[in-house]
């Protein structure tokens, strides 16, 4: 939850470097806040409103992180528009957040470990 919280904190910070333990655990966090969004939304009837809420409240946090994780590996933030070709650029974004961070300091700042 540290890293959830942490992610929303930073949410227009695009400088600097994000480990592998903040993307990933801001992404299980907002799955699962995602679904408990759309359960309470079904069982109180609203009609579909408070998950596009939700999505644009964490819009500009995961943009903020994905591109501070992708510093995290040495590439630009502009690397993320590869997630848009279709099959081999998701695949290339998946392999970019798995890589481990870049060892010492590079050109978006020191190392988070």
């Amino acid at each position: 939850m540290y890293w959830y919280i942490e992610c929303f904190r930073k949410y227009a910070d695009f400088s600097g470097r994000a480990r592998r333990t903040e993307y990933w655990m801001f992404i299980l966090f907002s799955v699962i806040v995602s679904f408990v969004i759309e359960l309470v939304d079904g069982l109180i009837g609203m009609g579909g409103i408070l998950y596009p809420v939700y999505f644009l409240v964490s819009l500009i946090p995961s943009f903020s992180v994905i591109i501070r994780r992708l510093h995290d590996t040495g590439r630009s933030g502009w690397w993320w528009l590869i997630g848009f070709v279709p099959v081999i650029g998701m695949i290339a974004m998946l392999l970019f957040f798995v890589l481990d961070s870049e060892p010492g300091t590079n050109q978006y700042g020191e190392n988070p470990k």
